[in-house]
């Protein structure tokens, strides 16, 4: 299997690990930290997605050589794959923001859960609010994404068999 098959496979994966957590566990559990590894595993899903169709040109050799960071990635994938394959900008900034939300995380000194939301503070306070219907949203946005991965990286899937 070639290496943007196996990142097809881990973003669907991941997608449908942040939706079950979103429409099973929440719902019982009612943790909304839940909500924050829901959109971890949508920002893999994304990244895992992006990385495919990256990977997937660079076989077909449309696309140079890439270093091994996000940043990187995401704009040689913004200019030349998501032009080339009609990836709309929503997705792109839906990528930007959940790196965002997780980096906001990682650096913020006081997080808390509020009326099923979750709330991530930074140094000077102010807040970023994680609501359920927001993560809902980026799951629908997702799964159009990995749809979309799926017909770009299988058209020539039958090569590598």
């Amino acid at each position: 299997m070639e290496k943007f098959q196996e990142l097809r496979d881990a973003a669907k994966k991941k997608l449908q690990l942040a939706d079950h957590i979103l429409t099973m566990t929440y719902p019982i559990v009612k943790d909304s930290r839940l909500l924050l590894s829901s959109i971890e595993n949508l920002f893999l899903a994304f990244s895992y997605g992006m990385n495919s169709i990256l990977h997937y040109d660079l076989l077909f050799k449309r696309i140079p050589p890439f270093p091994d960071n996000f940043t990187s990635k995401l704009e040689l994938f913004r200019y030349k794959c998501a032009k080339r394959y009609g990836i709309s900008d929503e997705h792109l900034k839906i990528i930007k923001d959940l790196k965002d939300i997780i980096v906001a995380h990682k650096k913020s000194p006081v997080e808390f859960s509020r009326n099923e939301n979750f709330v991530i503070c930074n140094g000077d306070y102010r807040t970023r609010i994680i609501s359920v219907n927001e993560v809902k949203g980026y799951v629908g946005k997702a799964k159009l994404f990995i749809k979309s991965v799926f017909t770009i990286v299988s058209k020539d899937e039958k090569i590598f068999q």
